[in-house]
């Protein structure tokens, strides 16, 4: 687990100030690991350190918190104080973060605990030296009144074309899982139902002209309600390089597009990198079972270490 700097900028852009809690210790049998953590705000949450009565409990302080702005530690016995039958113990970090706590963090997520005084223990500092000479990586952990949490790295940049019924399972699907973020892409602001924590909105009404503004390291899931602008999509994303790309439809579609994109000056090779159709079949057609089976894919080609780099043309 790790600090994710940008999802939690993201919240407070929205939110203004929110409240995260960190696993800092855990011992014995516990819901989740040391670095797990939930971010809270007034009215929401994102993020989890196990569900339960322990997160509840979490939840509640993480509001008190943010209504007397100040952050707190807290050792909580799994059995003994919420009757959890997990047997073991954590302890939970609550900060709060606002834009300038944010821009006060440095290149890792170093800071003492509340009520910590006096400099970085040498301990601490030798742990930021071996991650800096490659020696040893940061990993979450509680260090003599010091809380260590390596940055995030950089995000999957996932781009959804389409607010539909599959655009919808798909956010909904996708949005909890770590290390992705969502741009949302549609015609109409109506067409989005309200948007979950941390997904980017684009409003469109020539969907196909943001695909410039694309990164070429992004991954694309074209499920519009429209097959010209899903042809149009694929077209330019061959243009503008990906690194994957999926598109809803069944084989005949998909056997059309491929002529038509060849028509356009594709090459089979670089058309083939395009997955039609997407999810596991399978699992059928419902919205839900799609995004299943398309996070299936992602996660995956993430683990296995197969998914390429696009090429510009």
């Amino acid at each position: 687990m790790s600090f994710d700097r940008d999802l939690l900028a993201r919240l407070v852009a929205r939110h203004g100030r929110v409240a995260r809690v960190v696993v800092a210790e855990a011992a014995g049998s516990a819901p989740r690991e040391v670095g797990a953590s939930v971010v809270v705000w007034a009215t929401g949450q994102d993020g989890t350190i196990g569900g339960g009565a322990l997160e509840h409990g979490a939840v509640k302080r993480a509001r008190q918190a943010l209504a007397s702005g100040g952050d707190r530690l807290d050792r909580v016995p799994l059995g003994p104080a919420i009757g959890q039958c997990c047997g073991g113990a954590v302890v939970l970090l609550t900060e709060i973060w606002d834009a300038a706590r944010l821009d006060r963090l440095g290149p890792h997520a170093v800071r003492p605990l509340p009520g910590t005084t006096g400099d970085m223990p040498l301990k601490v500092a030798r742990r930021l030296r071996a991650a800096r000479g490659g020696a040893r990586p940061l990993v979450p952990e509680l260090v003599e009144g010091w809380m260590i949490e390596p940055l995030a790295a950089p995000v999957r940049e996932i781009w959804i074309w389409g607010a539909g019924h599959v655009g919808r399972a798909l956010v909904a699907v996708l949005q909890p899982l770590p290390g992705m973020r969502l741009v949302w892409i549609d015609i109409d602001a109506a067409r989005f139902p309200p948007l979950p924590a941390g997904v980017e909105q684009r409003i469109a009404r020539d969907p196909a002209g943001l695909v410039a503004a694309a990164p070429q390291a992004a991954e694309h899931l074209i499920v519009t309600f429209s097959h010209a602008l899903d042809l149009e999509l694929c077209h330019r994303l061959l243009l503008r390089g990906f690194r994957s790309a999926g598109l809803i439809g069944s084989r005949t579609k998909w056997a059309r597009f491929r002529t038509r994109l060849a028509a356009l000056g594709h090459a089979p090779a670089e058309i083939a990198r395009i997955r039609c159709p997407i999810g596991e079949p399978a699992l059928g057609k419902h919205p839900q079972a799609i995004a299943i089976g398309v996070a299936a894919e992602l996660l995956r080609a993430a683990g296995a270490g197969q998914i390429r780099e696009g090429r510009a043309r």
